[in-house]
């Protein structure tokens, strides 16, 4: 549908990409990756026709709809929430409104006249169009994408300029959805939304007809959705096959053959040099010295990328706090009428890392706010363990920073005792290179303070950390830093995220905020899910003096019933599965480099028939490579089963 020619682009002096070739086909599940600043949404924009190239060019299929979801910057005004969605089917609606004024004509004119025959079939036409294209349905639909996304019914008819710029982002996604362009862009489309919202965001996306190329930071969301993915390196694009995962693995073994090779090659370079620099100089060897010449001369180098550095940071450990971090007892709280929630108990005990989850609105900032005291209760009873110290890093810290220090000044001011290195290591981590560090903290975008103000708080950490939104503004590698570094943390942590894979590694224990009430469950987030759709009994009675007493708001869940033992395979069936996993391993490899050359070889144009051959070809490849995937994921989990 789109094909980039030896494209190149620039940001001011940077070069983002250059020579870069790509061919978006039909149906096309693509992710893009990379570091922050190595032009992944530049690279949406030049797809979407927002920006041009500075070198090569861009193709298009004629006809083809694209539709674009930038990070941030869109604003709705003058309709309702279910008004605007309905500006999609604007064409659909003038069918609508032909049919009722053909139906009204047909009433008035003569059954028997020639005009009534040509006004009926019309009529007809029209009608037939308007069904095939489920104009029938268009409200209903409307009324799915907004649910999915999160706009309870209540608010489908308040006016869109009512809302706060992340439902701006999630009204101008739901039109976009309701589309259906032939090739959708979505740049973080995951930001604005909650957890549940992420999660039927997912399921559209996995069961949408055609093509999308999405850029997120999210490995879970990648993992499901994809089944391509682009990594924006090194100022070139470098594909893989499948999901996130399935990345990182190629991208190890591709590593690893490309410097096995490029051993090989210097040892093969050192071996004919040798030669050359021994028997220069006899003339019995001079026919073997220049042969040696020309093949040292034919050797085309292989040339290993720069190594991407690993960032290792352990942030020092808080003084140790009493086993009772914190206790709500029958806590409420409200603003006027507004009941946020109610009648809550549950215990915080030191070492626990705490998610709390729900639909945005349902109360999970509030409540994070009231453990950092900066919130005040309506009603009930908040304690505070022996030795407790809260900090709180909230969605807007960047406001608490003096706007006229330098980073690597004002980090000093944190740690006294750091050197120059360590902090710069630290700021390293969170995405501030080189020069970033002797910047002013006003010149930063807001973003950048936020991802600033997460350092500086972890560098110095208390012991009860409150942490909203941390994952903001970071990409997968800082991401990362922090994962482990909180992983490492001997205090305490409640946190609010909706980074599905930051939740799973990190939670030991889920609270749900919904309904005016707090639900805790044990493990993680695919716990939490597992136990939701009846994985386990949900509520266990408590005990107070005079014996059992309904269940409180804070439910313990059961613990999960034994499993049926699986069938065990017998030794040479499971030895035919192992042989079988290695065949497809290497049939994978040798396809893998089939889709290699037919991508390299339609980025040399030589003629429409041509063109169209190789595209088949690639097509017809990559579905049978999802074929093997599925097939290798199969044997795996038979060959585990039975390990």
């Amino acid at each position: 549908m789109i094909q980039l020619s030896a494209a190149g682009k620039r940001y001011g002096p940077k070069v983002l990409f250059d020579n870069v070739d790509w061919l978006v086909t039909p149906n096309e599940k693509v992710g893009i990756v990379g570091a922050n600043g190595t032009g992944k949404s530049s690279l949406l924009k030049v797809l979407a026709g927002f920006e041009g190239l500075d070198s090569g060019s861009l193709s298009a299929q004629k006809g083809i709809s694209i539709g674009y979801l930038p990070q941030e910057g869109l604003s709705l005004s003058g309709r309702t929430v279910f008004a605007e969605c309905m500006t999609v089917f604007a064409d659909l609606r003038a069918l609508e409104l032909e049919q009722e004024e053909l139906a009204r004509r047909m009433g008035e004119i003569d059954p028997d006249s020639a005009e009534y025959q040509q006004v009926a079939d019309r009529f007809h036409s029209a009608e037939s169009e308007f069904r095939a294209r489920d104009g029938y349905s268009i409200e209903a639909q409307v009324g799915a994408v907004l649910s999915g996304l999160g706009f309870p019914e209540r608010d489908w008819k308040r006016s869109t300029e009512e809302f706060s710029g992340g439902w701006q982002m999630r009204i101008a996604l739901a039109k976009l959805l309701l589309e259906k362009p032939n090739l959708l862009l979505l740049d973080e489309p995951t930001n604005h939304l909650d957890l549940e919202a992420r999660n039927w965001l997912e399921d559209y996306l996995s069961n949408y007809q055609n093509a999308f190329v999405l850029v997120s930071h999210d490995r879970y969301f990648l993992d499901v959705t994809v089944r391509r993915i682009v990594e924006l390196w090194n100022k070139n694009l470098h594909f893989y096959t499948g999901g996130y995962t399935r990345y990182e693995q190629q991208k190890t073994e591709r590593r690893a053959q490309l410097q096995a090779s490029y051993d090989n090659q210097q040892d093969r370079v050192r071996q004919l040099e040798a030669f050359i620099n021994r028997f220069r100089y006899q003339a019995t060897k001079a026919k073997q010295v220049q042969s040696r010449i020309k093949e040292l001369d034919r050797i085309e180098r292989i040339e290993l990328p720069p190594e991407e550095k690993a960032i290792h940071f352990r942030f020092p450990q808080p003084n140790p706090s009493g086993r009772v971090v914190a206790e709500f007892k029958k806590v409420s709280k409200s603003y006027g009428d507004h009941r946020v929630f109610g009648d809550v108990d549950f215990l915080i005990e030191r070492g626990d890392r705490v998610s709390l989850v729900g639909v945005n609105g349902a109360g999970k900032s509030t409540l994070i706010k009231i453990l950092a005291g900066a919130e005040p209760l309506t009603g009930g009873e908040y304690l505070l363990g022996h030795n407790v110290q809260p900090d709180y890093f909230a969605q807007d810290q960047y406001k608490e920073l003096d706007p006229s220090a330098r980073l690597l000044d004002d980090l000093g001011t944190v740690a006294p005792r750091a050197s120059n290195t360590e902090l710069r290591s630290v700021l390293a981590s969170f995405l501030f290179g080189e020069d970033d560090v002797f910047k002013t903290i006003r010149v930063l975008s807001g973003g950048e303070r936020n991802r600033y103000a997460l350092a500086r708080m972890l560098l110095m950490p208390s012991n009860f950390l409150l942490l909203d939104e941390p994952t903001n503004h970071l990409d997968m590698r800082a991401k990362d830093v922090l994962l482990h570094a909180l992983e490492g943390f001997s205090g305490t942590v409640v946190f609010v995220s909706h980074d599905r894979y930051f939740i799973d590694k990190l939670a030991t224990r889920i609270f749900e905020v919904d309904d005016g009430h707090v639900t805790v469950y044990p493990g993680n987030y695919e716990d939490y899910l597992w136990r939701k759709s009846g994985g386990g009994s949900l509520a266990l009675p408590a005990l107070d003096e005079a014996g059992p007493v309904a269940a409180p708001v804070a439910a313990y869940p059961a613990p999960q019933p034994a499993r049926e033992p699986e069938r065990r395979l017998n030794p040479i069936k499971l030895r035919k599965l192992e042989q079988r996993r290695h065949e497809i391993e290497r049939e994978v490899a040798k396809l893998e480099a089939e889709i290699q050359d037919h991508e390299q070889a339609l980025g040399n144009f030589v003629n429409a028939g041509e063109t169209q051959r190789v595209s088949g070809l690639l097509e017809a490849g990559r579905q049978q490579l999802e074929g093997l995937m599925q097939e290798w994921e199969d044997v795996a989990q038979a060959i585990e089963a039975n390990s």
